[in-house]
């Protein structure tokens, strides 16, 4: 995130990282972190929370000092509510603010020769690019499988002045809904996907990241717009690294007629200096 705002990776090492988000600091597992030393040890002692992955996915947050239920973070002229979850998440990604700055100036953009373009935000967590997108003069069409998710955005778009904004906020899996809109010959001028590595939709549909990702980007490529404005490809699985991603997105565009596609590392700079790898992100755009 900008140097605005009040979220700063503190340190990261023997498979930790160490943050701050408005106010509250928190230490959490971080896969990539192992084998590397930390920077500032005496730095961890500051945390108000710790948490620890348990035998699943969900894990246990030990709190060093009373944390409250919620609270936001400002970017820009966003504001999101975060919250500690039982799977150590906080309801934000910190790599993704230069993306949601991409998308609105690509928005931006569109908008001069296109009245309200019409983005698609697929597997669109707690709205940070959905946000982006409409504060920059968007429609856009949020897709999450999680009901409770969905909502927690919703509270994201009231917190930022977007209660009223055109996005249509739907709880459905990604690939269902992708194919139900060919199928109603709705079309798209971008797409944003950020796919996890697995998951399940609404009523138990199965989603592999290496298995359904290529078929989903060829149907993505067919639901836009002859001229499509942008898309944008972002994932934290290990083994998809930029250049592969790219393939896969050059491959599904490969009957554009422009545009040009940029892969490249998702970071985030920590206090000391040093760069912590965060994904891997894929943006392609028309030229306007």
């Amino acid at each position: 995130m900008d140097t605005s705002d009040p979220y700063q990776l503190l340190d990261f090492g023997d498979g930790r990282r160490l943050e701050r988000f408005a106010g509250m600091i928190l230490d959490r597992p971080c896969p990539v972190a192992e084998g590397i030393e930390r920077a500032d040890p005496a730095a961890w002692a500051a945390a108000d929370a710790r948490f620890e992955r348990g035998n699943g996915d969900a894990g246990q947050w030990t709190c060093r000092r009373p944390l409250p239920p919620q609270w936001t973070i400002a970017h820009g002229s966003l504001t999101l509510e975060l919250k500690c979850t039982q799977f150590g998440h906080l309801g934000i990604f910190p790599e993704q603010a230069g993306n949601w700055q991409w998308i609105a100036g690509r928005v931006r953009q569109a908008a001069l020769s296109a009245a309200l373009p019409r983005v698609l935000n697929l597997f669109a967590y707690t709205g940070g690019a959905t946000l982006a997108a409409a504060a920059a003069g968007a429609e856009v069409v949020h897709v999450d499988a999680a009901r409770n998710i969905v909502a927690w955005a919703r509270r994201n778009a009231a917190l930022s002045g977007l209660a009223h904004a055109p996005i249509h906020w739907i709880a459905e899996d990604a690939v269902k809904f992708v194919k139900r809109e060919l199928r109603r010959d709705n079309r798209y001028d971008a797409v944003i996907l950020d796919p996890p590595s697995y998951g399940h939709g609404a009523h138990g549909e199965r989603w592999r990241l290496a298995e359904h990702l290529p078929q989903l980007l060829d149907l993505c490529v067919e639901l836009t717009t002859p001229r499509p404005c942008f898309m944008l490809l972002t994932c934290h699985t290990p083994g998809f690294e930029p250049d592969r991603l790219g393939r896969m997105l050059a491959a599904a565009l490969a009957d554009a007629d422009c545009g040009t596609l940029d892969a490249r590392p998702l970071t985030i700079r920590a206090a000391t200096g040093r760069e912590l790898p965060s994904g891997a992100a894929v943006r392609w755009g028309t030229t306007m």
